[in-house]
Formats: C-alpha cells, structure tokens, sequence
C-alpha cells in the first residue's frame, strides 16, 4: 500500500499520485514552452491539457519561471539517466566513455524540444542564472574524471591533463548538439558518432589502445548503444513524425491516458 501523508485539514495525499502529476505538469509544459516559447506560453493552456485547474499548477510550480526552470531541469536529468545507462551496456571504461557519446548525441536526436528548452533558457534567464545544461555537466562529471584518470593510469589514454580531455569533449559534443539541430538533421547519428570517434576519441588514445579500434570495433559499439537506446534512425526523419520522448516524460501527450481532475 502506499503511503499518504496528511497535510493540515483536508484528503491526504498520495505521494505516488503528486509524484505522477508533477511528471504531467512538466511533461505538457515541455512539449509547450518549446513550440510556443516562453513569453507566449500561458498557464491556463498548461493546466487545461494537463487536465487540471490553473490553481493544481501552483501547488507544484512558485510561477511560470519555476516551471520553465524545473521542465529544463528535468529533461537534463533525463538525458543524465539515459546517457549513463547506454554508458553501462559494457563494462570496460574506455567503451563507456565511447558509448555515452552515442546516447547523448541520441538522446537530443530523440528530444529536439530539449535544445530549444535550453536557447530560450539561454535567452530569457542569461543574466539570472548558470545555464541548468552546465550545472548538470559540473554535477555528473566527477565519475567521469575518475574512468578518464584510470585510463591514463593504464596506459590506454594519452597522458593528457584530465580536465583538457573533458572540456575537449564536452565543448565538441555541445556544439554538435546544436549545430545538429539547426541543420535538421543532415547527419545521422551514426555519421555524428563516428566523426566524434574518429576525431577526438582516436586523439586522445595511446597508439597502442588506437591499433584495436578498428572499423568493426567501432560499429560493434555503435550496435551496442543502438540496442540500449531502443533507437533507429527511421520515424521522424522520413515521415516526418515527432520523435518519441526517452526516459522520463520530459515530452509526451500520453495520448489515450486518463487524465483526473485536480
């Protein structure tokens, strides 16, 4: 059974259902700020495809800037939960470092509301706030530093400075995010994958680690986070269709779900 807490006079509530409505809220919120932008999108629009009262959001959300701020939020922690867990599908490093670059670069392929989430977070909130991308990145590093150090220690990775590799990394995989997103999509993700590899990977590798990398080493990953993934690259680049959201509901209609009242 699960727990409710009471709170003053009134129904208790049901954490799981105010955990569920939460995920709603953010999810049509998302889906909206992205389309509409954040100046056009209105409250009552939120809460009335939610399917909710204006006053339901309000016990979630302070106003409309802690509701875009918490849709940006989550959808980061939703490409942290989906990068990590391709990263995972080996458990060698120097292939989970290689495979989180295929599920990130997936994970904004799948979620391009998310990039345009994170321009107009840049353009409304710039004097205000670090960007919530770089407060995620600053966070979820620190495994990251500790796999690279134990690949220079082994000899696989150059004896490079360790914050140069991340920031070589990070700046070229948050550039591709974006540049990838105003081309629609000219590459696959494949084709943003292996240039990636090929360029920066096959850098920083000791040529001893780069004589095993070959072109079959490469695509054996490339399946492997594919599989992980649960991505191809047909759906929304032939016909056309918005891609389905990964992970938690960061940009999803749910579509013949139920919705109650609040």
């Amino acid at each position: 059974m699960v727990a409710k807490r009471v709170s003053g006079p009134g129904r208790p509530v049901d954490e799981e259902l105010r955990q569920r409505r939460r995920e709603e809220i953010l999810a049509v919120a998302a889906r909206l700020f992205a389309r509409d932008g954040y100046s056009a999108t209105d409250l009552d629009v939120v809460a009335r495809e939610v399917g909710v009262g204006k006053g339901t959001i309000y016990r979630y959300f302070q106003n409309k800037a802690d509701l875009f701020l918490a849709t940006v939020d989550d959808a980061m922690c939703a490409m942290d939960d989906h990068v990590q867990r391709v990263a995972l599908s080996s458990m060698d490093p120097l292939e989970q470092m290689t495979l989180a670059v295929y599920g990130y670069l997936v994970f904004f392929r799948r979620n391009p509301h998310v990039v345009e989430l994170l321009i107009q977070e840049r353009a409304v909130f710039r004097d205000h706030r670090k960007s919530m991308y770089f407060q995620h990145l600053e966070r979820n590093v620190g495994p990251w530093r500790e796999l690279i150090n134990v690949l220079v220690r082994d000899g696989r990775v150059r004896d490079v400075p360790v914050e140069r590799i991340i920031k070589v990394f990070s700046d070229m995989l948050y550039g591709t995010m974006f540049a990838s997103y105003f081309a629609r999509r000219e590459k696959s993700v494949d084709e943003h994958f292996r240039d990636v590899v090929d360029v920066a990977m096959r850098g920083v590798l000791t040529p001893a680690e780069e004589s095993r990398w070959s072109e079959d080493a490469i695509s054996r990953l490339a399946t492997l986070a594919k599989q992980a993934s649960d991505w191809t690259e047909q759906g929304s680049e032939e016909d056309g269709s918005e891609p389905a959201a990964e992970g938690r509901p960061v940009a999803d209609d749910r579509s013949g779900e139920t919705k109650e009242t609040g």
